[in-house]
């Protein structure tokens, strides 16, 4: 019998795509994405205006407070209209980032001061500067102070910035009080040290009536976060103790008893000079976690958001306010400077402290996101800057408006801590022929070194086993179980199966981002009560000719990837936040590193343990990705080499 080798082929990729469809329905259209919910919207300002923004407040009128990094600050009247008036009240400040308002004036933190800005004649400018308190400044460049922000009190939070070394340009330090430091201060003058261990406190906000800030990927910290900060307690940089012995301080942790339990790594080459702590692959290392057994002044973050996946320089913290983006009301949103978006965060408490998830939400903007601050119709206010810093996007600056058309976007809203899994809530009804299915669930756990590298790989990263799941009656959550949490680690979790019931669109982002500092004590499901059919165990397709898997296909010349290809592994190990294909981002274009004809192996070398001196003109330095498997790392050479 002669076989008809054309019409075997087509029948057993028929078959594959029965099977394919079984676990991921075939959409008639594509699923929205964010720019179908939420438009970014342009605010004309004047010609020849530089809003490099530092700083946004809403007044009680809606007017709009505008801060400037080269030290204006604006009043915009009629901010949401087509025509909204720019009217410039005061210059000459030094570095304002950040500003607001209470009881009649403005209040703005620069560089040495916390200063009351007062139009006391009403001619619409100001005519009064009062300085409410000055710290002491070594006049290093790194020295930003950041603030304020009203507490529930009516008094300020202002954080201050660490410096860097001198020959150790890389180790942040204090060089005068109060740098790396929270500092509260009341509204006659009187300042009292809050809390220490900050190295890039840009983002404060006040959310349920308790301080939380966002802190940047640097030495000791190996990525960004969201940290409530208590009194007296300590986030991670090493730089701030230099101050605790001071009789105000709140926190008596000292340097030398954190150094005692984790190797701060000063190091001198045969010549004396200095050697910049690297990555070390295979190294027993310490997690910040570890630190908390020491000392119980340390404070873990309540949501870390993971590096290049969630931002690369998180920034200002505001609560959506009742009314405002649909189904994420009083949930938090967190400005990334470097990526130009912005995310979202759950928070909950459990054990009395806090923790939650984290997803993208909107990205796209112009410019290096700072600040936010709500309009009275409910759209957010976003102010951009990229001087010095770098960032995505195309402008140098900014001011734009985030505004939502009533539409509900297929998302997680929520997810919780459970104490055998993470129990999830949806915006829309999810298709329970998915949603019983888990195939349609993968998570995995990760953490990072606490060490005085710049950042920190992932590590410890386990694939956990998914047991079970239990979909609401309504389609609105999924419960499932999940075998291996660990505390204190973070938990990724892939929805990438599941679709609407409606559409049968999928999730607009599919990736959640959990800390569980804390597994909550309750009730476990019994396995009786949810759906154990897993798709992705199907056994594989055989040869209907020998009943055994067929001849795999001829090994063609090895040639380099496509864009396409490598795509997924650019998004994957984040180096897509960084770098563009042709044009400088954070990081130079990969047509650039292309011209600089590096071979495979020294492109895996950079990957591995990059080289800040070989590309002197960017300011955020690229952190070790000793995480990239080889073969990855090897085809995303092949790819850049290829567009010489």
């Amino acid at each position: 019998m002669k076989l008809n080798y054309k019409r075997l082929t087509a029948g057993i990729a028929a078959g594959m795509l029965m099977m394919t469809t079984a676990i991921h329905p075939v959409q008639a259209q594509e699923s929205p994405k964010e720019e179908d919910f939420f438009r970014i919207a342009r605010i004309s300002s004047p010609e020849g205006t530089l809003l490099e923004v530092g700083g946004l407040c809403t007044l009680p009128n809606g007017d709009l407070g505008i801060a400037t990094r080269r030290g204006d600050i604006y009043i915009v009247e009629n901010p949401t209209s087509r025509q909204p008036y720019f009217r410039k009240v005061a210059s000459g400040l030094h570095e304002v980032l950040g500003l607001a308002w209470k009881d009649g004036s403005l209040y703005c933190a620069q560089r040495g001061e916390l200063t009351k800005l007062t139009d006391t004649n009403m001619d619409g400018k100001i005519d009064r500067f009062e300085t409410v308190y000055a710290w002491p400044l070594s006049g290093h460049y790194h020295e930003y102070s950041f603030g304020p922000v009203l507490a529930p009190d009516g008094s300020f939070f202002v954080s201050g910035n660490v410096a860097f070394g001198n020959e150790e340009w890389w180790r942040g330090e204090s060089r005068v009080p109060w740098r790396g430091w929270m500092m509260h201060i009341s509204a006659d003058g009187q300042m009292e040290p809050w809390a220490t261990g900050f190295r890039s406190p840009c983002g404060l906000g006040i959310i349920d009536g308790e301080l939380f800030y966002t802190e940047n990927q640097g030495d000791w910290m190996g990525s960004g976060a969201l940290v409530h900060v208590k009194k007296g307690s300590f986030v991670g940089h090493p730089a701030g103790l230099r101050w605790t012995n001071l009789p105000n301080s709140p926190v008596k942790l000292t340097t030398e008893e954190l150094y005692s339990k984790v190797d701060p790594r000063y190091r001198k080459d045969a010549n004396g000079r200095a050697i910049k702590p690297e990555n070390v692959e295979n190294e027993k290392f310490v997690t910040l976690f570890d630190m908390k057994k020491y000392f119980p002044e340390v404070q873990l973050p309540a949501v870390w958001l993971p590096h290049g996946v969630l931002g690369i320089s998180n920034s200002q913290v505001v609560t959506i306010p009742d009314g405002a983006f649909g189904p994420f009301a009083k949930q938090v949103l967190v400005g990334d400077q470097g990526q130009s978006k912005i995310m979202r965060v759950f928070l909950e408490k459990v054990n009395g402290e806090y923790q939650g998830a984290a997803w993208d939400f909107r990205s796209g903007f112009q410019s290096g996101v700072l600040r936010l601050a709500w309009a009275k119709d409910g759209s957010l206010f976003v102010g951009e800057t990229n001087r010095g810093w770098g960032s995505a996007g195309d402008a140098n600056q900014g001011l734009q408006r985030l505004v939502w058309n009533n539409r509900v976007p297929f998302e997680m809203r929520t997810v919780s801590a459970r104490p055998d899994g993470f129990d999830i809530t949806f915006t829309q009804p999810v298709d329970k022929k998915y949603a019983e299915d888990l195939a349609s669930y993968q998570v995995e756990s990760f953490t990072y070194k606490y060490h005085p590298v710049y950042g920190s790989p992932t590590v410890n990263t386990e694939k956990l086993t998914i047991k079970g799941v239990k979909v609401a009656a309504d389609g609105m959550s999924a419960r499932i179980i999940v075998n291996g949490l660990r505390r204190y680690y973070i938990h990724k979790l892939s929805l990438t199966g599941i679709r609407s019931q409606e559409g049968s669109y999928s999730l607009v982002h599919p990736d959640a981002y959990y800390t569980l500092n804390n597994i909550p004590e309750g009730t476990s499901l019994a396995m009786s009560e949810v759906s154990t059919k897993n798709s992705a165990k199907m056994p594989a397709l055989e040869s209907k000719v020998s009943g055994k898997p067929g001849p795999a296909a001829k090994a063609e010349p090895a040639k380099a990837p496509t864009l396409a290809q490598i795509q997924p592994l650019l998004n994957k190990y984040t180096c897509s936040s960084c770098h563009n294909a042709d044009k400088k981002q954070v990081g130079p274009g990969f047509k650039e590193v292309a011209k600089r004809n590096y071979s495979v192996a020294q492109i895996l070398a950079l990957i591995k343990n990059p080289k800040p001196e070989n590309w002197p003109g960017y300011a955020t330095p690229m952190p070790p990705m000793p995480q990239v498997p080889q073969a990855d790392a090897t085809k995303i050479a092949q790819w850049i080499n290829s567009l010489k």
